[in-house]
């Protein structure tokens, strides 16, 4: 089978289409030929060296869609999709015509998507999901604020928030959100994201703060975000954007009773990506969360272009279609 393979680190350019052995399942095991992987921007962070723990030769890919070609008879045949915080870092990802997974990594693919849709929702959702509702433990009635509400991960939080009863969502971004996109229609207040921000977000929720924040920004963005919550609030960190470095008034922190949490979807494999992802399966078959727009989908011969979209900044999804040669 052909694979997109890296054996060193750095620059798009350093990709390259391989012929590799097809995989075998063996027991407790599933061949998926893949039908679609989205490229997340952390795919190419992968690819420069950027993310911990990523052992050489390595196929990247985190997202997938596809169909169970070989494995347990009760999956046969069957649709599928996925991600995993192990997937193209420790084990081979989905930029490739095949992938192995445990069967506990199987999780039926949305009806309402359809497969370039279904692998791209993956890393967001599982990432919104582990701090939103695991970490934050968002109650119904409960207001959320949300800074990059306009990025993938933001609009995944936004739609998650509205499912689970968020009473009021104000959405943090320099851009507002495109008219008429998921996080566009979850939100209920636009905050542009600048010095004031605290005493936006404050007004919007009438005086008290967010009682959850998720900062998908992160370092330039902490503080002020810090400052927003309510009494008892919890920030949730998953980025570092302009500096990993932070400073905050202790006392204020403490006198708050405020919680900071980070939340790491890297540390959840395939299979524990998989239990979120049902978990949600009734919010994506409903509607309630949308697939991100798409920009293309485009053959596995045009993943190193794709992957240098990505890395330029790209806001819509790239897909590959992987295809069998044989």
């Amino acid at each position: 089978m052909r694979a997109l393979r890296f054996d060193v680190f750095g620059a798009p350019s350093v990709l390259h289409l391989a012929d590799v052995p097809n995989p075998i399942a063996s027991d407790g095991y599933a061949v998926i030929r893949v039908t679609a992987a989205s490229i997340n921007p952390s795919d190419v962070k992968n690819v420069a060296g950027a993310m911990e723990g990523t052992t050489l030769p390595r196929t990247p890919g985190r997202d997938f869609a596809g169909v169970v070609e070989r494995g347990p008879a009760e999956w046969a045949g069957r649709e599928v999709f996925g991600t995993g915080g192990d997937l193209g870092f420790t084990v081979d990802g989905s930029h490739a015509e095949r992938l192995v997974l445990p069967v506990s990594a199987l999780t039926l693919k949305p009806t309402r998507f359809d497969a370039a849709q279904a692998a791209s929702i993956g890393v967001t959702s599982v990432v919104a999901w582990l701090g939103l509702i695991e970490y934050a433990e968002l109650q119904p009635g409960e207001s959320v604020a949300i800074v990059g509400v306009g990025g993938g991960v933001g609009t995944a939080v936004a739609q998650l928030a509205r499912w689970r009863g968020a009473s009021r969502i104000v959405g943090i971004d320099v851009l507002a959100p495109a008219p008429a996109s998921p996080a566009e229609r979850s939100i209920d207040n636009f905050v542009p994201s600048n010095e004031h921000l605290t005493d936006s977000v404050r007004e919007a929720t009438g005086g008290s703060g967010a009682n959850v924040i998720f900062d998908a920004v992160g370092g330039v963005t902490f503080e002020a975000a810090l400052k927003s919550l309510a009494h008892r609030g919890r920030l949730i960190e998953i980025s570092a954007t302009g500096g990993a470095r932070v400073e905050f008034d202790l006392r204020d922190f403490y006198h708050n009773e405020s919680r900071i949490i980070g939340a790491d979807s890297r540390k959840l494999d395939a299979s524990a990506s998989a239990l979120r992802l049902a978990a949600m399966l009734p919010a994506f078959e409903s509607g309630a969360i949308e697939a991100p727009p798409i920009d293309r989908v485009v053959p596995l011969d045009g993943a190193i272009k794709a992957y240098e979209r990505v890395a330029a900044g790209a806001r819509d999804r790239f897909v590959l279609a992987p295809f069998d040669s044989e």
